[in-house]
């Protein structure tokens, strides 16, 4: 059985706590991680401070250099990453191949650091001197990341911070631990020096470690909403800067005239890929008017009663399992809550068995129609395959519900109509939108990040974002003495 090891300092180092990894499919154990605390975070701070002075000092062209380098291996090696991916989390391979595309994407704009990096000049802000301003490293950072992206959310910090020319230490979740190691040795591959990126494996004490070390500048932070207040409050209180993405409650408005088709397709995708298991998935259907959610939820029962599970070895899936057992069952009780508090059950995915995969995590598509704002499965984050309709009298309606909801991560409307579209984009209080797109996720040159209960800290990650986040900023007033004057100045001179 494998042992997934911290990398600190480029050497692999065990801890004498593990805790399992299992593989979602089968329901069997495949392997066991590190489960590091305070001594483990010691350690890779040692090593990244000791990295630091030296990776700072590189110019940004050669640590363009590594991102390039990177960006290749990335496309030569996809493959091997996703399949490490779904063995772990039990994603379909092509989603995973997704995923690491993404994340590929927050590196190929890191390339460009040179060009981002480059401050402003301002000549003879007064005779005969100069105000100029840089962008310069925090120093050792730090980044806490999830289960359900455990490729890409690693790949919407790493780059940046690293491009800035900070030092990084990477805290993955323990439930899928392998991709950052392999994402470690490929930044080794690419060129980066030993300590600059380190791993360290395990759970809350290793977190805690993070977020009460001095020696650690800041800290990114992708997960639930009060694991997300959790990280920024200590955090915070320890003097670092924090950015914490917490949870989402994603809504997709169907306006009357929407093509039905195209909306019941994209919520399949959006409510169903990946299990449900995103923090931009859409778990929230707003179909305007009873004419308009009659005709979707006839359109969405047969698709979901038709969703095909199965593990990622099988082509043919559409979903794959969840991650682990306890998420399975939280997800379950889920369901069971709307049920008992009133919801329509139109697809129930309860109970779902796949010949020779009896023990795996599986939980089929659900689909529940008539759900209220007062219902437990509206009110919080399922973070599973479970998509609830809400019927909205009118479009104010729909928007009055989504800008009510204290989760502000993401959102969509699907119409025809360019002045209802545009009046939505403007009013709608979410961070994401999307008008025909049901997942609104930023490409890497731009930013990611929700409002509200969403986020925590006043940066989103990766694109322009991210290097404000990752440097911190200096200026220089300039004068050099050229001979013409003399004598003290007791006041401001002339401009």
């Amino acid at each position: 059985m494998d042992l997934i090891a911290h990398l600190i300092a480029g050497k692999s180092q065990t801890s004498a706590g593990t805790s399992p990894v299992f593989n979602p499919a089968t329901g069997e154990q495949r392997g066991a991680v590190a489960a590091g605390g305070k001594p483990e975070i010691d350690a890779a701070v040692t090593a990244a401070q000791a990295a630091f002075p030296a990776w700072a000092a590189t110019t940004p062209s050669r640590r363009a250099k590594v991102m390039y380098e990177m960006r290749r291996l990335l496309i030569a090696r996809g493959d091997e990453i996703a399949k490490v991916i779904s063995a772990e989390h039990g994603k379909m391979h092509a989603d995973a191949l997704g995923e690491v595309a993404r994340g590929q994407e927050v590196v190929e704009f890191a390339c460009g650091i040179p060009h981002l990096l480059k401050g402003s000049f301002s000549p003879s802000v007064s005779t005969g001197m100069d105000s100029y301003d840089q962008r310069q490293p925090l120093g050792v950072v730090a980044g806490i990341t999830p289960f359900n992206f455990p490729a890409m959310v690693p790949l919407w910090m790493m780059p940046m911070a690293l491009a800035c020319g900070n030092t990084f230490i990477l805290k993955p979740s323990e439930r899928d631990p392998s991709a950052a190691n392999l994402l470690h040795d490929l930044w080794r591959e690419a060129g980066l020096p030993d300590g600059v990126l380190n791993v360290v494996h395990g759970g809350k004490a290793a977190v805690d470690a993070i977020l009460d070390h001095p020696g650690i500048a800041a800290v990114s932070f992708v997960g639930s909403t009060p694991i997300a207040k959790y990280v920024y409050a200590r955090g915070s209180a320890a003097g670092k800067r924090v950015q914490a993405l917490g949870g989402a409650k994603n809504h997709l408005v169907v306006m009357p005239d929407a093509d039905l088709d195209q909306a019941a397709d994209a919520l399949m995708g959006a409510g169903y890929g990946s299990a449900g298991e995103r923090c931009m998935a859409v778990s929230v259907a707003v179909p305007v008017g009873e004419k308009t959610a009659d005709a979707l939820i006839a359109k969405l029962k047969p698709r979901v009663q038709s969703l095909k599970v199965g593990p990622a070895s099988d082509a043919g899936a559409e979903m794959g399992p969840l991650v682990t057992a306890a998420h399975r069952d939280k997800v379950v009780s889920y369901i069971d809550s709307g049920a008992r508090e009133g919801a329509e059950l139109v697809v129930d995915g309860r109970g779902l068995k796949l010949q020779g995969y009896e023990k795996g995590f599986w939980l089929g598509g659900t689909l529940l129609d008539r759900v209220t704002p007062e219902m437990t499965v509206y009110k919080e984050e399922i973070f599973g395959p479970v998509l609830s309709v809400v019927r909205a009298e009118s479009y104010e309606n729909a928007v009055g519900l989504i800008n009510s909801h204290p989760f502000a991560n993401g959102t969509a409307i699907f119409t025809r109509d360019g002045d209802a579209a545009r009046d939505f984009t403007d009013r709608i209080q979410v961070g994401m939108v999307g008008v025909n797109v049901p997942i609104p996720v930023p490409v890497g040159y731009h930013s990611f990040g929700g409002w509200k209960s969403s986020i925590f800290g006043s940066h989103g990650v990766y694109g322009p974002e991210s290097v404000h986040f990752y440097t911190r900023l200096k200026t220089v007033t300039a004068r050099w003495p050229t001979g013409l004057r003399s004598g003290a100045q007791f006041h401001f001179s002339e401009r």
